[in-house]
């Protein structure tokens, strides 16, 4: 479980395939949080667990094919950046919602506006079975990062970002035709499953 609130910005350092998909190696990059193997780490909203590696200064998961296929992971590349956020523990302040690290879908970047307060408005293209799990104002994920939906289509979902999130995060990378990770809320999807059995 993860709160959505990103504690660092690690750099994929290599892609090695596997037998099931592949080992994917970070550079932490001084991040102060050193996890065990066996541990839980959110890497950009994908829920890995840190594996043992001969090279102390790196971070290494082994990542099934079903999660390179079904997550943006898959194209990812050496040199990219990614958000990092340890689990949560029970003394954890949930300042962000609650997040599983379990995506949904890959949505992809159709509008990158900037905005007056050195902010940016994203437009987010997303399945219609994501999108049927949003509310405007609800709680979404985007890169494991937690945010607010500040409008809502048929085919899209707009999030706005504050300058904080811009530069601590990779959102401020993003422009049109990117893609990204997208998690709805866990309680909405509850309630659907609950709803359709009910029907």
């Amino acid at each position: 479980m993860f709160t959505g609130l990103i504690q660092h910005v690690g750099c994929v350092k290599a892609m090695r395939p596997t037998s099931t998909g592949c080992r994917l190696i970070i550079d932490p990059a001084q991040w102060g949080h050193r996890p065990d193997p066996g541990d839980s780490i959110a890497v950009s909203g994908c829920c890995l667990t840190v594996v043992e590696d001969q090279q102390s200064d790196t971070l290494s998961f082994d990542v099934i094919q079903q999660t390179l296929t079904k997550t943006r992971l898959g194209a990812i590349d050496a040199a990219d950046r990614v958000n990092l956020e340890p689990a949560a523990t029970l003394a954890s302040r949930l300042d962000g919602h609650l997040v599983q690290g379990h995506v949904d879908a890959i949505g992809r970047v159709v509008a990158a506006l900037d905005t007056p307060d050195q902010g940016r408005r994203l437009r987010l293209e997303a399945p219609v079975d994501v999108l049927d799990l949003c509310v405007q104002q609800g709680s979404i994920a985007i890169d494991g990062v937690s945010l607010t939906i500040a409008d809502l289509g048929d085919t899209w979902l707009e999030v706005a970002l504050i300058p904080m999130t811009l530069e601590l995060t990779t959102l401020g990378d993003l422009r049109e035709g990117n893609c990204v990770n997208i998690e709805t809320d866990m309680l909405a999807r509850h309630v659907q499953r609950l709803l359709r059995r009910g029907n």
